[in-house]
């Protein structure tokens, strides 16, 4: 809907502060991947800051370990999508895969647990599994009600190929590293696990 213009246009015009002749340029983006800062003439303060590409700045050696830790999280995450999405499995997917092969017959309470899934994603992982014959329940042979869930052949033969570019991955993760360094390296990260 359309508003009238007021009829005393003049009378508000004298009224209004007069606007300032030097505003501020709009900042300019510097180069990818770099800081760009840019002042005004009066005013010192940087108007504009990027971040700096991971591994620089605070997202490299001085940044908070936390971060550190979930930039490097997303960055594998995101590099085993990618390499997953061939196959046709994601990230999670996978993890179920391979806890339900090394620990065949968890529920899906317990999967949940050690694969750091909610329930309700795990259920909708297990639902999905079973539908593409990867892995088969059985009953609990005390608890009735609860399900079992074990590994097909069908599934182990997708958990090798997933774990054969899981390894590309790994590889890349390790390069550069001693065995010494990453025996430390695993050490301290299941112990932040353990004791946080």
């Amino acid at each position: 809907m359309l508003r009238k213009a007021p009829r005393d246009t003049a009378a508000r015009s004298q009224n209004a502060p007069a606007k300032n002749p030097q505003r501020a340029p709009k900042p300019v983006a510097g180069s990818a991947g770099r800081r760009s800062r840019q002042t005004s003439a009066g005013n010192p303060a940087p108007l504009m800051l990027r971040p700096p590409p991971p591994g620089e700045g605070k997202r490299g050696e001085q940044g908070y370990l936390a971060y550190l830790l979930r930039q490097a999280q997303a960055a594998t995450r995101l590099a085993m999508e990618r390499s997953l999405a061939d196959l046709g499995v994601t990230p999670p997917q996978f993890v179920v895969l391979t806890m339900l092969k090394a620990y065949p017959g968890l529920s899906g309470a317990e999967l949940a647990r050690v694969a750091m899934l909610t329930p309700q994603t795990v259920g909708v992982i297990i639902r999905n599994l079973e539908r593409d014959d990867a892995i088969k329940k059985t009953p609990h042979p005390v608890h009735g009600r609860a399900l079992q869930w074990t590994v097909t052949r069908r599934g182990a033969a997708l958990l090798d190929r997933c774990k054969r570019h899981a390894q590309v991955i790994e590889q890349r993760l390790t390069a550069g590293l001693s065995a010494r360094d990453q025996t430390m390296i695993r050490r301290w990260l299941a112990k932040i696990a353990a004791d946080l």
